[in-house]
C-alpha cells in the first residue's frame, strides 16, 4: 500500500511539474504569439490600398492597423516625442536619410530577399542606404498642379498657375516648406536643394510676391478643386484618381518649368515591437502583383519594375503618372540638407508670418 501511495504521489508530483512547465512556457510565449498577429503602419494618408492589407492577413494571419500623417516632419516629430508601437514608416528619401542619421531605422537586409530582384535599383536613392539594406523602395510620383477644367480650360506651367488670381480664380499651395520653396527655386532655374543664400532669397521673394493671391496653404485642397471652390492647387500625382473619376471636370499637369519628384520608402523602425512581422510585410510587398495592386489605387509610379506590366494601359501609359524622359529630366528630388535646413526654416518662417 505504501508503494502504491508513493507511486500515486509521484504521478501527482509529475503532473504538477508538467503543469508548471506548461504555464511558464505559456507566459514566455504569449507576447510572441501576440506579436505574430499584429503589425502597425504609420503612413501618409490613404497611401496604401486596403486590399493589400487584406491579402497580407489572408496569407500570414497578421492583423494590420494604420495611422496616418500629412508630412515627413509630422511623422518624425511624433516619433521623437515618444510615440511607440509603430513598426513600419514610409519616409521620403531625404527623411529616410535624416532618420538613419538619428539611428531610428532597423537594418532589414531586404536586399537579400529573393523578391528584391523585382525592384528597380535606380530607386536606391537614399544616401544612407545605397544597397537597400534597410528600406524597400515603395512608390514615387510628382507634385504638380491639379485643376478644375470648368474654371481653367488648360494649364501647363507654374506661371499660368500664379496668373489665375488675376483672372478672379483661386489657387492653393501645399502647407509644406520644401515643396513651396521648391517652386520658387524651380521658377528661377535653381536646384530645390540649393543652400546658396542668394538662391533662397530669390525663392523667398518670389513666394512672398505670390502669397497675397494664394487662398490657402493646405494639404486638403483636392476636395476644393473638385467642388470648384478653388480653380487649381499644387498637389500630388495621386490626384489622378479624381481625374479618372471625372475626366471632363479635372486634370493634373506637370508644369513645363519642372516640378519636384518624391519617393517614399518602406522602413522598419528600430523601436518596432513586431520586427519579424514588419520584415514579412516588406517581403510580401516585393511581389509584382501586390505592388501593382497598390499602384492601381494610388495612381503613382511603381518602384517594382515587374509590376508595371501588370498595370492597366490607362495608368501605365499616362504621361502624368509615368512621364516621358524629357519631362522626367526636369524633375528634382529633395535631399537631406543637414544643418543647412535651418536656412529653409528661416525662409519658411518669413513666408508664413509675413
Amino acid at each position: 500500500m505504501k508503494e502504491q501511495n508513493k507511486y500515486h504521489d509521484n504521478r501527482v508530483l509529475n503532473k504538477k511539474r508538467l503543469l508548471t512547465v506548461a504555464l511558464v512556457a505559456a507566459m514566455f510565449n504569449a507576447p510572441s504569439i501576440s506579436a505574430q498577429e499584429s503589425l502597425k503602419l504609420y503612413n501618409w494618408g490613404d497611401y496604401i490600398n486596403p486590399e493589400v492589407l487584406t491579402q497580407f492577413k489572408a496569407q500570414t494571419g497578421i492583423d494590420v492597423s494604420v495611422d496616418t500623417y500629412t508630412s515627413n516632419e509630422e511623422m518624425l516629430a511624433k516619433l521623437q516625442a515618444g510615440a511607440t508601437g509603430y513598426d513600419i514608416v514610409f519616409p521620403s528619401v531625404h527623411m529616410q536619410d535624416i532618420m538613419s542619421h538619428l539611428g531610428l531605422l532597423e537594418k532589414t537586409h531586404i536586399n537579400q530577399f529573393s523578391g528584391f530582384k523585382h525592384i528597380d535599383t535606380h530607386f536606391l536613392t537614399a544616401k544612407s542606404d545605397p544597397k537597400g539594406e534597410y528600406c524597400l523602395p515603395y512608390a514615387w510620383g510628382t507634385v504638380g498642379i491639379l485643376y478644375n477644367k470648368k474654371q481653367v480650360k488648360s494649364l501647363d506651367s507654374w506661371q499660368e498657375f500664379f496668373n489665375l488670381p488675376q483672372q478672379g480664380k483661386k489657387i492653393a499651395m501645399l502647407d509644406d516648406m520644401r515643396e513651396v520653396i521648391g517652386v520658387g527655386l524651380i521658377e528661377h532655374g535653381k536646384s530645390v536643394n540649393s543652400t546658396r543664400r542668394e538662391d533662397l532669397k530669390l525663392a523667398q521673394e518670389f513666394i512672398l510676391k505670390q502669397k497675397p493671391n494664394v487662398s490657402s496653404f493646405t494639404y486638403d485642397s483636392a476636395p476644393l478643386v473638385q467642388s470648384g471652390d478653388i480653380a487649381a492647387a499644387q498637389w500630388y500625382v495621386g490626384g489622378m484618381l479624381y481625374v479618372f473619376q471625372t475626366p471632363d471636370e479635372l486634370d493634373f499637369v506637370i508644369p513645363k518649368e519642372g516640378a519636384t519628384m518624391y519617393q517614399e520608402n518602406m522602413c522598419v523602425l528600430k523601436s518596432a515591437p513586431n520586427k519579424s512581422n514588419a520584415k514579412k510585410f516588406l517581403e510580401f510587398f516585393t511581389q509584382p502583383e501586390i505592388a501593382a495592386l497598390n499602384t492601381k489605387q494610388q495612381m503613382n509610379g511603381s518602384t517594382n519594375k515587374d509590376a508595371i506590366a501588370l498595370l492597366p494601359d490607362y495608368i501605365r501609359d499616362n504621361p502624368s503618372i509615368n512621364p516621358p524622359e524629357q519631362v522626367r529630366s526636369k524633375l528634382q528630388m529633395f535631399a537631406e540638407l543637414g544643418k543647412d535646413i535651418k536656412l529653409y526654416d528661416r525662409v519658411w518662417t518669413k513666408i508664413r508670418t509675413h
